[in-house]
C-alpha cells in the first residue's frame, strides 16, 4: 500500500509515515527552496540508497517537493504537493543513483529558478526528522539546518572571514557554527555560519556588501 493516502500526523509535528523519509526530507527540501530564494522553475531530484528504494511508498517524493515549496514538516498541503507543484508550472524530476559512501536516506536536489539561476543541495535525513546538508552547489560543507544559517558565496580572498565574523560580532550575533571550502587558493569559495539566534536583515545585507562576496543566502527553517 503506497502511503501517499494514508499520511497521519505522528511524532515531532510531521505529516508521514517515518521521520526519516518525510520529515528529513521536507527539511532538506526547504532548505534548498530558502538557498534558491524563490519557487523554482525545475528541480531535479535525485534519491540514493534507501530513498532510492521506497521514495514512492514513503511518500518521500512528496516530503521533498513540500519542502521544495516551502512547506514546513507538519503542513497538510506536503499530501498534494506533486499537484500543487504541477498547478505552479514548476517541472519535477525523479531519478535514482549510486552515491559510494553516502548515508541510506540521501537526495540530491538541483533547482532551476525562473530567471536560470541554479542551485545544488545534497542532504541526508539521518533520523528523528534531523538532516545534514552535505554540499551546497559543489562545495563540501556541513550544515544542520537547525539554526538560522547563512550561505556566503565569495572569493577566497584574505580579510573576508575577518569581514563576516566582525559583522556578526557588531550586530551582537553569536556564531554557533562555522565552515568554509574552495576551489583552490584565490578560488571560488563558500562560508557557511550558523547562528545561535536569529540573523536580522541588515546583517545579511551588510555581508552581501562585503568586497569578495558575490551572494548570502538566508536559510531558517523555524519559520
Amino acid at each position: 500500500m503506497r502511503f501517499k493516502n494514508v499520511f497521519s500526523i505522528i511524532g515531532p509535528a510531521m505529516i508521514g509515515p517515518s521521520s526519516s523519509h518525510t520529515a528529513g526530507a521536507v527539511r532538506i527540501g526547504r532548505f534548498a527552496r530558502q538557498l534558491l530564494g524563490s519557487a523554482p522553475a525545475e528541480a531535479a531530484i535525485c534519491f540514493y540508497g534507501s530513498f532510492a528504494e521506497t521514495y514512492s511508498g514513503h511518500g518521500t517524493d512528496l516530503a521533498v517537493v513540500g519542502g521544495i515549496l516551502d512547506y514546513r514538516t507538519d503542513d497538510e498541503r506536503i499530501r498534494h504537493s506533486l499537484q500543487d507543484a504541477e498547478e505552479q508550472g514548476i517541472k519535477i524530476g525523479f531519478s535514482t543513483g549510486v552515491l559510494p559512501g553516502a548515508h541510506p536516506n540521501t537526495v540530491k536536489i538541483k533547482l532551476t529558478g525562473q530567471d536560470g539561476r541554479h542551485t545544488e543541495v545534497t542532504g541526508a535525513s539521518i533520523g528523528g526528522g534531523t538532516i545534514v546538508i552535505r554540499s551546497i552547489d559543489g562545495f563540501e560543507v556541513k550544515s544542520s539546518g537547525e539554526l538560522p544559517t547563512l550561505v556566503i558565496s565569495h572569493a577566497d580572498r584574505q580579510g573576508v572571514l575577518a569581514g563576516i565574523t566582525a559583522l556578526f560580532s557588531r550586530e551582537n550575533v553569536n556564531i554557533g557554527y562555522i565552515i568554509t571550502d574552495r576551489k583552490g587558493r584565490t578560488a571560488e569559495a563558500l562560508t557557511v555560519v550558523e547562528a545561535d539566534s536569529p540573523i536580522p536583515p541588515e546583517l545579511w545585507e551588510a555581508i552581501g556588501s562585503l568586497e569578495h562576496v558575490s551572494r548570502v543566502a538566508y536559510i531558517d527553517l523555524t519559520r
